[in-house]
């Protein structure tokens, strides 16, 4: 009955004697401390019998009475980790996140800035003065595809200026007024862009039909094109100056030579506006080229066969038979 009414009787005495025992512990380790807490004991070459002993008793006692403080708080990191997850986990998630947005915008960045670096290093032979701009509205239909570009008038642009791409010809300039141009591109069903194919030279109409690939029509010759010949524009007419790179030719679906344009191979919103007139434009420009260079002197004459030095002729010895 006394066991039921008290159940943890008979473990009263083993606490009671272990709490005993921690005090005496604790008494003993409190009087090594202070005996071996004299000033002579930390003079040079006093480190006595009374200090080993206590710091041999000490060193044990202290670790094993630390060590549920240790534990305590471990246990007490642990649940706070724990209960504080769910809140650690979304903000990592958030970190992550913003860290994903950084880096697409890194990517973009660096996507523009080749692109930019292309499209400066873009050069014609001989040179022609360029204007950078830039496409701002897009107005596309089954048989309209131009685009608008932020340069004009101001700039020097006029109706019939080139226009490319950091990879190749697009289009030309249709239409011109203070701050825009209007864009024709090559795969209007209005674009009509003389080429040739560079393997051969063989000349044809690049004939924009709505699509994405114009056409290659007039060809000229036996088999003048294969597939993957390069294009550039041919500067017959004296519309457009020669050798831009236009495309490839491939043969499409319908049997009719096509071109893949190289400007596909990229978004067109960065566009550099070739000023080109005419050919003359180039001759000038070849010949201003060729005054920059430098005009070797002038080799020194050779004497004159038969004249002497006074200037009179010598005359030729004669032998009589």
């Amino acid at each position: 009955m006394a066991l039921r009414e008290n159940p943890f009787g008979e473990v009263r005495v083993p606490l009671a004697w272990t709490a005993g025992v921690a005090l005496v512990v604790g008494i003993i380790v409190a009087v090594g401390l202070l005996m071996s807490d004299r000033r002579e004991t930390f003079r040079s070459e006093a480190y006595g019998v009374t200090r080993q002993v206590g710091d041999a008793v000490a060193a044990p006692v202290t670790g094993f009475l630390v060590t549920p403080g240790r534990w305590i708080g471990d246990g007490v990191n642990s649940v706070r980790g724990y209960f504080f997850a769910v809140s650690e986990n979304r903000r990592l998630k958030a970190e992550l996140a913003e860290a994903a947005e950084w880096k697409n915008a890194a990517l973009a960045l660096r996507d523009t800035n080749t692109r930019y670096k292309a499209l400066l290093g873009l050069k014609t032979d001989p040179p022609i003065p360029m204007v950078a701009a830039r496409t701002v509205s897009e107005a596309r239909g089954p048989f309209s595809n131009t685009r608008l570009a932020n340069a004009g008038r101001e700039k020097g642009i006029i109706t019939g200026n080139p226009v490319m791409s950091e990879n190749g010809l697009i289009g030309r300039v249709i239409g011109v007024t203070d701050g825009a141009s209007r864009i024709l591109l090559l795969t209007d069903i209005a674009s009509r862009t003389p080429v040739m194919i560079e393997r051969t030279n063989a000349r044809a109409i690049l004939t924009g039909d709505g699509g994405p690939n114009p056409r290659l029509e007039y060809l000229r010759g036996q088999e003048p094109v294969k597939p993957g010949d390069r294009l550039v524009t041919s500067g017959d007419g004296g519309v457009l100056p020669r050798g831009l790179p236009v495309g490839l030719a491939v043969k499409g679906l319908d049997g009719r030579w096509r071109a893949v344009l190289a400007s596909d191979a990229a978004p067109v919103d960065f566009v550099r506006i070739l000023l080109f007139q005419d050919f003359s434009q180039l001759s000038a420009a070849a010949a201003a080229e060729l005054d920059k260079m430098p005009v070797p002197p002038p080799a020194s004459p050779m004497p004159a066969v038969g004249v002497t030095a006074a200037g009179a002729t010598a005359a030729a010895p004669t032998t009589t038979a």
